[in-house]
Order: C-alpha cells, then structure tokens, then sequence
C-alpha cells in the first residue's frame, strides 16, 4: 500500500494506492474520489456491535466503516470534514489511541475499537472518547489547524487540553482531570485536561473545534420574538 498526502498542512488530502488484495478500511464520509474499479464495501466498524454502537453514541463516530479494495489495482482519495492536516503512523504489533474525529483510515485488519477515558469526562461537555486501533499497518488521522508531535521521555510529563488531543502511543500513560475548581474553569474558559506522561508520543492539533464552537455560537443570528 502505498500514500501520498498532498495540500498540507491546511487542507490535506489523502491518496492511497492499492494493489490487487490490498484494503484500506476509511471513517464513513472521508471518501472524496476513487479510481474505475475500486470497490466499496460498507459495514460497521470493529469490535463487533456494541463497540460500534459506543463509538456512535458516546465517541461522536460514525456507526459504519468504508472498506476499499480494487481487484486490478486502483487509488482512493480521503479527507478529514475540518480543514487541517492529514498524519501518516505505522503500527507493529501495538495500539494507538486517536481521538474520535480524528480518525481518518487504516490498512485493513487493524482492529478498530472504543475506550472511554473516565466517568470524569461527563461533565465539562468535553468528553475524551477514545479509539483504540491495534495490530500492525499503516494509520492516518486528522488534525484540526496543525498537528504537533510532542516527544515524551520517560517520566516527563505534559497537559493538554482535550479539545487539543489527536492520538498518542499505548506506552503514554494518561489521567483526564478538570483545571482547578469550577469557578476557576468558568473564568478560563478551560474545563478538561489530559496529562501525559513519558514514554511515547502524543500528537497535538492547534485548533480546537469545541472552542471555535464557544465563539461561532454566539454571533449567530438569533430569530426576534
């Protein structure tokens, strides 16, 4: 399997290219083009029902998966529905956890399922919703605005808002936790964070949909009485 990403880091759009018996199983919706004789299997996403049916529900994914193949060969086209960019991580025999909504597509054969990251995540309407995708093969997600790698080293620890959380390596250990107290999160305008420790990698995006969100809202027009 072969890929290309082009128009980064604002407006990524990724190509996969395919042998005959090659798959690339993408996020229902990502599909922007393909090649004649590609073929489209729709159906729900690893881990069985019930892990689909939390990933609808609680995680904000979708409840199907595209899978894609092409017999004699062919080329599909895939992007993210923010604008931003599109990162390519090669897993051997491992998980990595990305963000709902950022997930983007994956060889097939790489188990997709959910993980929910704490009771705590409820309030705040900042929920940290998890997939898990273990095996080994070719990964893509997608960042809103830029990504940014963040290099842990063992015992070194870092806090990330959740709205700015992408993906991060299974050896990162990770605790959510709301910042100060409630009135201290009213007055900064932040809610939930995520603090990582080392080793491993966690991936950033410069742009937070839930806070762009918090600043669309309100200048919308609202219907006069």
């Amino acid at each position: 399997m072969r890929h290309e990403i082009r128009h980064r880091p604002s407006y990524a759009l990724l190509e996969v290219t395919l042998d005959p018996g090659e798959a690339v199983t993408a996020e229902a919706g990502a599909m922007v083009s393909h090649t004649d004789g590609v073929e489209i299997r729709t159906d729900r996403g690893g881990g069985g029902l019930l892990s689909s049916v939390k990933s609808s529900v609680l995680g904000g994914e979708s409840f199907f998966r595209n899978t894609f193949t092409a017999p004699e060969g062919g080329s599909v086209t895939l992007a993210p529905p923010l604008p931003g960019d599109v990162v390519h991580h090669e897993i051997d025999d491992e998980t990595l956890y990305v963000q709902s909504g950022s997930y983007v597509a994956a060889e097939r054969g790489i188990d997709l399922d959910t993980e929910f990251g704490g009771t705590s995540s409820f309030f705040g309407g900042e929920g940290l919703f998890l997939l898990s995708l273990t095996g080994s093969g070719p990964t893509f997600f997608a960042s809103y605005g830029a990504v940014e790698p963040v290099e842990l080293d063992a015992g070194e620890r870092h806090v990330v808002d959740t709205g700015h959380v992408v993906a991060f390596t299974e050896e990162v250990s990770w605790d959510v936790s709301r910042v100060g107290g409630l009135k201290s999160s009213l007055l900064s305008g932040e809610g939930l964070v995520c603090e990582f420790g080392g080793p491993g990698t966690v991936w950033l995006q410069t742009r937070s949909h839930d806070a762009f969100l918090s600043w669309l809202i309100p200048q919308l027009p609202t219907r006069e009485e």
